[in-house]
């Protein structure tokens, strides 16, 4: 992929409510650029959830110009927007939404099933993806024997096995303990080392602060695109 992984411009999306028009997001225009690693700070309904969907091509602006991978998603059919988003976008949530019944290994491949992937492949490749993130001795493990922690790792590795360009965390270290979240930041900033694109939703300052930039959000709108202190480096 050449050029910016995503280029959202004048980018509106307002809901109907029982007949109520409700803007969540007023006009929003911003880039993510390859190798980037983006804050999104903002109070509950400032809209950065909203945004994130979007970047993510899990919904679809009421207004404006979103381009992900290159490709203008108003333009993509469903089932073209969903393997746009398999190729070049990976999710991570704060509840880590892993299949309860299905091992470490399983629930990291699973995204490959939708690429048509076979088995076997799919289980090396996640075995491979598990191991990258410290859980190589776990991959046998279901959920409810990981910590919550090692539940987070599984969701990143499963964000990652398809190789996107760029890993959309939602509050990835919301359920964690600091020293468990700071575990799961480290390892996102070593895959932003390796060239992953990183933008993460975050309500904790300190976790914002190490972003190479921030935006802050607030009534729909972007108030705040400054750069985070050392965000040069």
């Amino acid at each position: 992929m050449t050029g910016p992984a995503i280029v959202a411009t004048g980018v509106t999306r307002t809901y109907e409510l029982d007949g109520v028009s409700v803007p969540a997001l007023r006009g929003v225009s911003l880039t993510v650029a390859d190798g980037d690693y983006l804050a999104v700070v903002g109070t509950s309904g400032s809209g950065k959830s909203t945004l994130m969907h979007l970047l993510g091509g899990l919904d679809r602006p009421t207004g404006g110009t979103l381009v992900i991978g290159g490709r203008d998603v108003t333009s993509l059919s469903a089932p073209e927007l969903a393997r746009l988003r398999n190729e070049v976008i990976g999710f991570v949530f704060q509840s880590f939404h892993l299949l309860p019944r299905t091992t470490a290994r399983d629930n990291v491949a699973l995204p490959l099933v939708y690429r048509g992937v076979g088995r076997r492949e799919r289980r090396a490749r996640a075995a491979a993806l598990l191991e990258r993130v410290g859980l190589g001795h776990r991959i046998d493990h279901r959920p409810n024997q990981l910590s919550g922690g090692e539940q987070q790792r599984v969701a990143i590795a499963r964000a990652l096995v398809t190789g996107p360009s760029v890993l959309l965390a939602d509050e990835p270290t919301g359920n964690l303990d600091s020293a468990t979240g700071e575990a799961v930041l480290s390892l996102l900033e070593s895959l932003h080392a390796d060239g992953v694109a990183i933008v993460l939703v975050t309500h904790d300052s300190e976790v914002a602060a190490r972003a190479h930039r921030r935006i802050v959000m607030r009534d729909g709108l972007i108030v705040d695109p400054a750069p985070t202190p050392g965000g040069d480096r």
